[in-house]
């Protein structure tokens, strides 16, 4: 792990979860314990969009920030092969015709998007397709240990994931060379692993909405071994995506520490806002991971009339209320999780930080 943060966290079986994150040494609220680059990263809209389902804001297609659209940089940096992809700058250019958008992936998703059989297609399979293409180049790329790495993951295929890995290897791999040797059944086993285990990239947070959808899709093997939690004692920065400096990559995950966390003690992320009430939780979870919540605040929230823990003023004072008021943000349209700064020097911040918005807060406890 990055930036020493293999000293920090290690695998460990966690009772009742299977693998997870545990804290190597203690750990500090604010404290950076990952950053990690992804292994697949893809782009969340239909090969073939309509109006409808356009992306809200032009992205790069690599880095996925905003496209400039004033002076002196209002000319983005088009793909030289296709007119379907832009990028933001000369650098974002080269590398993604290096890694991500191969002269191999143009190709094929230029074919794919004049596919009559594609285009007959839900929007979600057509996302689908664009994953299966980035997992084939990956192939074509990359050491065969990367293909070992993601096919360790959580994540089995059922009825509706065969269906779809049948429809897409013979559409998209006879497009890729045939030494790459990828079946129908690690196809499934590739897509089911996708499904379980992918973070969503989000587009810019706006306070005046709409609601931030899903720009991209990304797979980081080091960090989806984070189990979740309701009441998380770490969280994703995920709005540095549109934020981060020349030095690092702009869809890095940064994960850092919201609380202090004794060594031993398994460090958790949410899957979600953390504002969300039970019933919600209870569904996400469910049928995007395939498991029931049995942490504390979910055994408590299970028992509420109408499970709604936003509306209980009564139940102010019991730790779980009291943790969502200090770390939900309350900017308009946000809710994101508020975190501290990293520490300084060992002095621990009184600077709460949005990880959606980005937006300070000082800390008065």
């Amino acid at each position: 792990m990055a930036d020493d943060s293999s000293s920090l966290l290690r695998i460990d079986h966690i009772a009742g979860k299977g693998r997870g994150l545990v804290a190597a040494q203690p750990l500090k609220a604010g404290q950076l314990v990952l950053r990690e680059s992804p292994l697949i990263i893809y782009s969340a809209s239909p090969l073939t969009p309509s109006a409808a389902s356009s992306p809200p804001f032009p992205l790069c297609h690599h880095c996925f920030r905003l496209l400039p659209t004033s002076p002196p940089s209002n000319t983005p940096f088009p793909c030289p092969s296709c007119s379907h992809h832009h990028f933001c700058s000369h650098k974002c250019l080269s590398t993604a015709l290096k890694t991500f958008h191969s002269s191999l992936v143009c190709q094929t998703l230029s074919h794919l998007r004049n596919s009559s059989l594609l285009q007959q297609q839900t929007s979600e399979r057509q996302v689908q397709a664009r994953f299966v293409v980035a997992a084939y180049n990956l192939v074509v790329m990359s050491p065969s240990e990367d293909l070992q790495t993601f096919l360790s993951l959580h994540g089995t295929p059922d009825d509706s994931i065969l269906d779809a890995a049948k429809f897409l290897h013979s559409l998209i791999s006879p497009l890729f060379p045939s030494h790459i040797h990828i079946s129908v059944d690690i196809t499934a086993q590739l897509l089911a692993k996708d499904r379980i285990n992918s973070f969503c990239l989000m587009n810019p947070y706006s306070q005046d909405g709409p609601q931030r959808s899903i720009k991209a899709y990304a797979i980081y093997p080091k960090a989806t071994m984070f189990n979740h939690d309701c009441i998380p004692n770490a969280c994703r920065f995920d709005y540095y995506v549109d934020t981060a400096d020349e030095e690092h990559n702009t869809h890095d995950m940064v994960i850092r520490m919201i609380q202090d966390v004794n060594k031993g003690r398994e460090v958790c992320i949410s899957y979600f806002r953390i504002s969300r009430d039970y019933c919600t939780r209870k569904r996400i979870l469910m049928e995007d991971y395939g498991f029931i919540c049995e942490c504390d605040r979910c055994k408590i929230e299970a028992n509420w009339p109408h499970h709604d823990c936003q509306n209980y003023e009564e139940y102010s004072d019991l730790p779980h209320m009291r943790f969502l008021s200090k770390y939900v943000c309350d900017r308009k349209n946000c809710n994101g999780t508020l975190a501290p700064l990293p520490p300084k020097d060992n002095v621990p911040s009184n600077v709460l930080e949005c990880n959606f918005c980005g937006n300070f807060k000082i800390d008065s406890d």
